[in-house]
């Protein structure tokens, strides 16, 4: 069975991927996977991609499906943040992308693929992946362990549907698309917020919006593919 063949109670179950996105609020959507979990079989594995704008809220999306996925049947869902393909910053200062970090071109997006792949074949004992340290600005490598029985891997980033190169190579791996969605205005407050709590001076945060943050987000909306769901925040 498929994520595709299930449903959550009183909605439909399609027989195939809807030709319209499915929208969801954060609950709603959380609610639906829940329903999709048990028809996975133990000895299969889906992955699900969650995209969205920078603050969007696909971080917390996901690690609430995460945790309440765990808190239900523990070891059965794991996360795949995709900042931990950042390249480092000994990377990108020689190269002058340092002021860009978080754009499509500053992500290990092979690596990211090789990591997929490995998750989807579930034939080791277990994966280690990155995890992004935003306190620090690294990727701290092997932070992460995915075990056997996680029968649903949540992947999370900016570009998992991105319609350029390289990033088409990873929609094989995907068993379900998401798009995170919110108003440019929203994200311009909740991205100059995060930033404020880092103590940014606000010339430094005038900077990071205009020169990163916004034209990222629109990039995201403009760019990537059509997703299976649509949760908007």
């Amino acid at each position: 069975a498929s994520l595709e063949q299930a449903a959550a109670p009183g909605v439909s179950s399609p027989a195939t991927i809807p030709c319209m996105p499915q929208e969801f609020d954060s609950a709603g959507f959380v609610a639906y996977v829940e329903a999709l979990l048990p028809r996975i079989p133990e000895d299969e594995r889906r992955i699900i991609a969650i995209a969205g704008a920078p603050a969007s809220g696909k971080s917390t999306i996901a690690g609430n499906l995460e945790q309440h996925l765990d808190a239900l049947e523990p070891g059965s869902a794991a996360l795949l943040p995709m900042d931990g393909y950042h390249y480092d910053d000994e990377v990108l200062v020689p190269r002058g992308w340092r002021p860009r970090k978080g754009a499509p071109h500053t992500f290990d997006v092979g690596g990211y693929a090789a990591s997929l792949r490995r998750l989807k074949a579930n034939d080791e004992p277990s994966v280690a992946v990155p995890r992004f340290d935003r306190d620090i600005e690294i990727a701290r490598a092997g932070a992460i362990i995915i075990g056997p029985t996680a029968r649903l891997i949540i992947s999370e980033g900016n570009w998992l549907l991105l319609d350029d190169e390289p990033w088409p190579m990873l929609r094989p791996f995907f068993d379900h698309t998401v798009l995170v969605v919110a108003d440019m205005e929203t994200l311009e407050l909740r991205n100059r917020q995060r930033w404020v709590d880092y103590d940014f001076t606000e010339e430094m945060i005038r900077a990071k919006l205009d020169d990163n943050d916004m034209p990222n987000a629109r990039l995201v909306y403009q760019r990537s593919t059509e997703p299976d769901w649509i949760i908007n925040t």
